[in-house]
């Protein structure tokens, strides 16, 4: 059975990350058979996005508006900035209620085996926004992958030669976790930073 507008949205739905081809292919025979109604609200909320969100000017993140609410809120810490991989990444930290300053998503990481370079995830925004006389502190909360641990170096490096006060996020052992469970890497990791 081949249909062009069938297979167009078996296609669509494979730009999903972790979506491969007989997901895809659930995914769209479920919304064209169980939920037409569903697969109009995906359609429209998809069209509303890509028409609408665009970058804030200050932080880099997904905003409706040229400057995003956390940017526009007078009661963040403006002297504290955090720099984060992605929005998903910035969501997850706002999440936690723990965090009252300002942000800059990268949107990626830099890794040389896939052709990212410093260029690529906007360090010159980053410098101009740490180096604006505000900020005093910018605080590395990439992840702790490979990629990201390379990028928080580098980002480290340019930001303390301009004279900013550098920090990483820590990173241990989970809460609630048992010793006995937790990766060999992470144990090392809490070992060295430890407090």
């Amino acid at each position: 059975m081949s249909d062009s507008a069938l297979d167009a949205l078996i296609e669509g739905l494979r730009s999903l990350p972790g979506v491969g081809q007989k997901s895809a292919q659930r995914m769209a025979y479920h919304l064209l058979q169980h939920d037409r109604a569903g697969a109009v609200r995906l359609a429209r909320a998809l069209d509303l996005a890509v028409s609408e969100i665009g970058h804030c000017t200050r932080c880099h993140t997904f905003s409706r508006e040229p400057v995003c609410e956390v940017c526009q809120d007078e009661a963040r810490e403006r002297q504290l900035l955090c720099v984060v991989e992605t929005p998903a990444d910035q969501a997850a930290l706002e999440r936690t209620g723990s965090y009252k300053g300002l942000y800059f998503v990268l949107m990626g990481r830099l890794s040389p085996l896939d052709g990212l370079g410093v260029r690529d995830i906007g360090m010159g925004g980053l410098m101009t926004r740490a180096t604006d006389g505000v900020v005093t502190e910018v605080i590395l909360a990439t992840n702790f992958t490979a990629e990201g641990e390379t990028t928080a170096h580098v980002l480290a490096e340019q930001l303390r030669s301009r004279g900013l006060k550098v920090t990483r996020l820590a990173r241990g052992v989970p809460v609630g976790s048992e010793l006995e469970y937790v990766d060999l890497g992470t144990i090392a990791h809490a070992f060295l930073d430890r407090r």
